[in-house]
């Protein structure tokens, strides 16, 4: 089900069904619900939340009061919730989900694998459109691949439209972060995308320059509107903190600027 926003998924067959996530707590979410769960004559069993975000547990309220049964589980089992283990198990007739603890978008974030179809319940951390937000890169990467590494066919994203190959979307999503990743070091080394045209000016000047994170997003995504530039640092600065605990980059603590390890840089 997606009422103009989240995806959450209302999966099995019979009697009792397992929900993914509950979307925002929207009153058009909780009609379309009852009138589904009305129509199959089932109720929901286990309400399984991906992550903590207010867009995937605002309509957990509203699902209790059809359903006051309903158990609803969250990876840190925090505000009521229980508490999902990592390859914990949840079976409905016609369904069998694994849970899988895939930290990054959020540190709680929990996938589903369903086992019936080798399909992968993907939350916020692959999208059906676009790419993701992370809190930590490096974990985000590990995650990416422990994802991968599932070789699931079909994914059912948080966001967007249905994934036809997760496998190959991960690796998209993957690919696509380590260039980010190099382009955020090529720009601290030699001032812009363009190494041989740069590297030439940047010798005539005789030093690099250090950069924050702002400085990065403008010379990489000199496009982007002017909203999304604060989302845009943050990746940004994860890619910085990666390469700072790779030895390659370093950060003035006083300017809060970065430069490449081993070159003396105009602050």
């Amino acid at each position: 089900m997606k009422i103009s926003g989240t995806n959450t998924y209302l999966v099995g067959r019979g009697a009792q069904r397992l929900l993914i996530d509950t979307g925002e707590g929207r009153p058009s979410w909780s009609a379309v619900l009852r009138e589904l769960l009305a129509a199959e004559k089932a109720t929901v069993k286990h309400a399984l939340l991906t992550h903590w975000h207010r867009d995937h547990v605002g309509g957990v309220a509203d699902l209790l009061k059809m359903c006051p049964e309903a158990q609803v589980y969250k990876h840190d089992g925090r505000e009521g919730r229980l508490t999902i283990e990592d390859g914990q198990i949840f079976q409905v007739q016609g369904a069998t989900l694994r849970a899988i603890h895939t930290p990054g978008h959020t540190t709680d974030h929990v996938s589903f694998l369903l086992e019936d179809e080798n399909a992968l319940f993907t939350g916020d951390n692959v999208l059906g459109h676009g790419t993701a937000v992370f809190e930590d890169l490096v974990l985000y990467l590990s995650t990416l691949e422990k994802m991968r590494n599932l070789g699931a066919g079909r994914g059912y994203p948080g966001h967007g439209a249905v994934i036809e190959d997760c496998e190959a979307k991960i690796t998209e999503y993957i690919d696509h972060r380590r260039q980010r990743e190099e382009e955020v070091f090529r720009v601290l080394k030699f001032g812009g995308l363009d190494n041989g045209k740069v590297r030439a000016a940047t010798a005539a000047q005789g030093k690099p320059r250090a950069l924050s994170p702002a400085d990065l997003v403008a010379v990489i995504y000199p496009d982007l509107a002017e909203e999304l530039r604060l989302s845009a640092s943050h990746g940004v600065l994860q890619m910085l903190l990666k390469l700072e605990g790779e030895g390659k980059v370093i950060r003035d603590g006083e300017s809060e600027k970065w430069m490449v390890r081993g070159e003396k840089a105009a602050l």
